[in-house]
């Protein structure tokens, strides 16, 4: 068993804040997994955003406290509310929005662990008494398993161990009923500059379909722009594809990603929702760096053209752009070549057989 440092024997509570994104959350639940299963007896709380909470809710042995970052200061009440009374012997502050900030200090906790000072961006550092080991050029989920180690817990492969409501698999079983034969595509990211055209997500959905013999499954929010992207895909696709865009739970469409091939995605949470259940994920990166954000488990599968993105819309090689620089900007996406995502699918294909 490992032992944390500060006492010489397991925390009886530690305090887990990380409100958002989606994948964010599923780089936390990684960190959770590996304090869990060197402290059994540890009890764990994580303050966590609301929408992320929908999917994180179906994990045991973790109580949550929920955040709306839209709800103003009834929101703020209804954590300190939570909070009351209450004492822990760590905080992971693993989020640098000065908000979440403002939420750690209604946590009463003994020792506050948060980035080094260099990562420590929007005034962290103010808010921990202690800090992870300084590194450089880290994935975001070894950044996070950072705060394992800084407690002594070694860090070894990310586990996640989702448990799938029984409702959420029967969803997914009457969805695809042949386990590996489907392309999901979850199209949009969160910011549309991460966005692929529509035509060539259509262009590859009409490949799987007609030359792999796959059905395809779009997956999406109920958004409007996750609409009018999947009704594009569908307009251009010319052949018949499974529109889910908006009708699942988040749970739903996890569970729907066990069943699949692969993930055909941007920059975007359900890349990493994929990489919790282990399904290979083509990464369309252009805007952001895979090396930084992508799906953990699938670097190989990713196309990226992060490098070239440099060169073309800030003039330098990618190595000397600061670590977290994204390169949002108009047609950065169409670096990206149907063909070059086709061949990844098309290799994915061939192993599956």
């Amino acid at each position: 068993m490992s032992t944390s440092p500060l006492s010489g024997s397991p925390p009886a509570t530690v305090c887990l804040l990380r409100l958002s994104a989606i994948g964010d959350t599923c780089h936390a639940l990684a960190l959770l997994r590996a304090l869990q299963a060197a402290w059994p007896t540890t009890r764990f709380t994580w303050i966590i955003g609301r929408i992320e909470h929908k999917l994180m809710s179906i994990v045991p042995d973790i109580e949550f406290i929920s955040y709306d970052k839209r709800g103003g200061l009834a929101a703020l009440r209804h954590v300190r509310r939570a909070l009351a009374g209450r004492q822990f012997d760590v905080l992971l502050h693993t989020q640098l929005a000065f908000r979440a900030s403002v939420l750690s200090a209604l946590v009463n906790a003994k020792v506050r662990v948060g980035f080094d000072r260099d990562r420590a961006r929007e005034l962290q550092w103010l808010f921990t008494n202690r800090r992870i080991a300084p590194r450089r050029n880290e994935h975001v989920l070894d950044s996070l398993l950072g705060f394992a180690e800084s407690l002594g817990v070694e860090r070894g492969p990310p586990r996640w161990d989702v448990p799938l409501p029984v409702g959420a698999v029967q969803y997914a079983e009457a969805l695809l009923p042949e386990r590996g034969r489907a392309l999901v595509i979850s199209a949009c990211s969160s910011h549309r500059l991460r966005n692929w055209a529509p035509e060539r997500y259509a262009a590859v959905a009409r490949y799987a379909v007609e030359q792999l013999g796959l059905s395809v499954v779009l997956c999406g929010g109920p958004g409007t722009v996750e609409r009018e992207m999947a009704d594009a895909i569908q307009a251009s696709a010319g052949v018949a594809l499974v529109d889910r865009v908006g009708q699942d739970t988040l749970p739903e469409m996890l569970a729907t990603l066990t069943r699949g091939l692969a993930l055909l995605s941007p920059d975007s949470g359900p890349a990493h929702m994929a990489t919790m259940v282990g399904l290979p994920v083509i990464g369309l990166y252009a805007a952001t760096n895979p090396a930084r954000s992508g799906p953990y488990l699938s670097q190989e599968h990713c196309v990226d053209a992060y490098a070239e993105a440099a060169l073309k819309f800030r003039g330098r090689p990618a190595e000397s752009l600061p670590w977290t620089e994204k390169i949002e900007e108009p047609g950065v996406m169409d670096l990206i070549a149907v063909e070059t995502v086709i061949a990844r699918l098309k290799h994915l294909a061939q192993q599956a057989r």
